[in-house]
């Protein structure tokens, strides 16, 4: 990071908007997912930030195509929200670290998003790779970083956490700079809590400011209807045998007697809720998203302290709404949360009801975990045995189909414009 940028835990917000869901991983058809609709309310709900991947099917051009409204210019100038985005993982076998790869891939997404610059950018999945390539990756985004500024921070991303610490420190070894941010994804759930217990002392050695934790139902694994089945099939990782304990969890949640027990529910409120805590030193004092008119001012104004960053994806907006109270509720119980509740509009009684629901969530993540017995921390092998990377000839992708009900385009840019852009993107 260079030292005229202030470090990403002051900037970032503690809620990130995930778009792997953009992706027919998780669902049969995105370009049928109102995803121009989610972008807009999450904007308007307070979100300021979007995490994203050129391996993410369309999801990158979605996501730019949404923000790139009247609606969004008109109201959210671009340096009021964020971008997160990765290089490096191309398909499902196929990796690219090299630095003519990265060059690339940079710039398609600065034109995806449509925007001049990019907060985040994570190698993709680096277990996937050797150290050397990531190390690769990392010295060219550095490089791109430090000679156009068209990236802000630098991290990476990845499963199994024992790599990313190694990563972490071999990277802060041989150059002296740690990582920005390293992102960790299904490793802080209610079956998985290897993030806290294994990473987090060995990243904050590392001199990591911040670790985002992604997918807190564990790439869906935790829901009472089992994982997401979507265009590609059944492409979950965990074996039958965890599936069916997941499941005797589910039905033992819902014998409970009481409110709001459904298994996917209890996880995504333990996770968040915990995660504030448990990664607060790995944390961010961004904008938390309160529901209090949006200010440029940190969190400190509210009474906060840094709170641990977790990413969240929704298929439709009322996902995004449910995720959204349930957050607020969160926030709510903090300290001096009944000061947020009631500047925020909603009132004095829930910070009470907030503590409350907190009670029966524990309880239920107790029961929960009892039932899994020694799936507890069980994690899955990323990459697979025998996995190898199949890297095919560089080649320049067909366009993507045009996204359903996509806005009417903005005015094209006029010569002059378009010429001062495509100079800057020639300087990658």
């Amino acid at each position: 990071m260079p030292p005229t940028l202030p470090p990403p835990s002051t900037l970032l917000p503690p809620l990130i908007c995930g778009t792997a869901t953009f992706n027919d991983q998780y669902n049969p058809d995105p370009y049928a997912l109102p995803t121009t609709a989610i972008v807009h309310e999450a904007l308007s709900l307070g979100v300021r930030a979007f995490d994203t991947s050129p391996y993410y099917g369309p999801a990158e051009d979605l996501l730019g195509a949404a923000l790139d409204t009247p609606f969004v210019h008109e109201n959210f100038p671009r340096r009021d929200y964020f971008l997160l985005t990765k290089v490096g993982r191309i398909t499902g076998d196929e990796f690219d670290y090299s630095a003519s790869w990265v060059r690339h891939s940079v710039q398609r997404s600065l034109e995806r998003l449509h925007t001049n610059y990019l907060d985040v950018v994570y190698c993709h999945d680096v277990e996937f790779v050797s150290p050397e390539e990531v190390l690769t990756a990392v010295t060219e985004l550095r490089r791109i970083r430090d000679e156009t500024g068209v990236i802000k921070y630098i991290g990476i991303s990845g499963y199994p956490v024992t790599t990313l610490c190694d990563l972490a420190e071999m990277i802060l070894d041989e150059t002296r700079e740690p990582l920005d941010v390293v992102m960790s994804y299904a490793n802080f759930t209610l079956q998985n809590t290897r993030l806290a217990s294994v990473a987090l002392p060995r990243l904050k050695a590392a001199g990591v400011k911040v670790v985002p934790n992604a997918s807190v139902l564990g790439m869906g694994l935790l829901r009472r209807k089992g994982v997401p089945i979507g265009g590609k099939g059944d492409f979950h990782p965990s074996p039958k045998e965890l599936r069916a304990a997941i499941q005797a969890a589910s039905d033992w949640s819902d014998k409970q007697d009481i409110k709001d027990k459904r298994l996917e529910k209890v996880a995504i409120r333990w996770a968040l809720e915990n995660w504030i805590h448990e990664g607060a030193g790995v944390g961010s004092r961004g904008d938390p998203a309160s529901g209090i008119p949006w200010t440029r001012e940190r969190i400190e104004k509210y009474g906060g302290n840094k709170l641990g960053v977790s990413v969240m994806g929704v298929s439709n907006v009322e996902e995004l709404r449910e995720t959204m109270r349930v957050w607020r509720s969160i926030l709510d119980g903090l300290k001096d949360g009944e000061k947020t509740a009631i500047d925020s509009g909603r009132g004095t009684d829930e910070c009470g009801w907030s503590l409350n629901r907190q009670k029966q969530v524990q309880t239920l993540a107790t029961g929960i975990r009892n039932v899994l017995g020694t799936w507890i921390d069980y994690s899955w092998p990323s990459p697979p045995p025998g996995f190898v990377n199949q890297r095919r000839a560089p080649s320049v992708p067909a366009p993507l189909p045009t996204p359903v009900a996509s806005p009417d385009p903005l005015p094209k840019q006029s010569t002059a414009e378009a010429s001062s852009d495509m100079r800057r993107l020639s300087q990658i």
